[in-house]
């Protein structure tokens, strides 16, 4: 799941969330670690442009200090970036932050990124917007090599080289699986060819199959034999029944009918699904985390 409070879009945050912090931001990553949820996942923006601040927000917490927070307070949940905007910093920096973040959780790290939106935090960062995805096809490519094995990794590219520079510690991870995220002909080239894994933008149902079979034409077409983990963000879930109005969109009820909605997306060729929650309260949420677990977590896979 996306955790709440550390990014606040008025697209999706819940009204409780303003007034939350590091205190309830760990209840509910300690309920999902407990519940045996996959991951957690936080988003990355440096700065959001006055302009966009009305849908946006400007709060979003840095995915490396966040994720860093969430390693020490729990066990077993993986620890994604949805998604890390990379193309922003230079790929050692990147590099020696997830590096040692990977290397401190014990191999947890799932690094989600893309290429960002917002060409005024580009420009602010003298980052060429117009570039960026060349940019970023490019620094996943030097990601490549230095999140590998190497402590002196070796590098040459149009926008980025380096070589004869020791970075320590080295991840925990032998490969440190890369999710693309992005519904775009372009995110999904990027998927297809350089990504462990696809996440997608809140695409609906009836939109995956065509996005998927896209991603499997295109690795067959460029060669791409390894393993692919395909995504998916569900709907808003309410596990029972909430006795208040959580949206017309959101799908409620007992832990079978929830189960066989969601159990619709492995049928679409979806490896792993992201959910989010209705709640009013940080205790309301971490209720229904638990109940997902142990209700609805069974029956997904039978």
């Amino acid at each position: 799941m996306q955790l709440p409070i550390q990014s606040q879009s008025t697209l999706y945050a819940e009204p409780w969330e303003p007034t939350a912090g590091a205190v309830e931001l760990a209840e509910v990553a300690r309920a999902a670690d407990r519940a045996g949820f996959g991951y957690v996942a936080t988003c990355d923006h440096v700065a959001i442009p006055r302009g966009m601040a009305g849908p946006m927000g400007t709060v979003w917490y840095d995915p490396v200090a966040t994720l860093s927070f969430l390693a020490g307070i729990t066990e077993h949940v993986r620890l994604l970036s949805h998604v890390a905007i990379i193309g922003l910093r230079h790929p050692l920096i990147t590099a020696k932050q997830y590096a040692t973040l990977d290397h401190l959780c014990g191999g947890r790290l799932i690094l989600g990124v893309g290429a960002g939106h917002v060409r005024e935090e580009f420009e602010a960062l003298g980052v060429d917007f117009e570039r960026r995805g060349a940019v970023l096809d490019e620094t996943l490519d030097a990601l490549r090599v230095a999140l590998g094995p190497q402590e002196y990794p070796d590098f040459e590219g149009e926008t980025f080289s380096f070589r004869d520079l020791g970075q320590l510690p080295r991840p925990a991870q032998v490969r440190v699986p890369v999710w693309v995220g992005g519904s775009s002909p372009a995110a999904l080239r990027r998927a297809a060819v350089r990504g462990d894994g696809w996440l997608p933008q809140g695409d609906p149902r009836e939109r995956l199959p065509e996005r998927i079979a896209r991603i499997r034409e295109l690795r067959e077409a460029a060669g791409v034999t390894r393993p692919i983990e395909i995504g998916a963000i569900t709907e808003a879930l309410y596990v029972g029944e909430p006795g208040w109005d959580t949206g017309r969109r959101a799908l409620t009820g007992k832990a079978e009918a929830l189960a066989e909605s969601l159990r619709e997306y492995a049928a679409l060729g979806v490896d792993q699904i992201q959910v989010r929650f209705r709640s009013r309260d940080v205790a309301e949420l971490t209720d229904q985390i638990a109940a997902f677990g142990a209700e609805v977590a069974p029956l997904l896979n039978t």
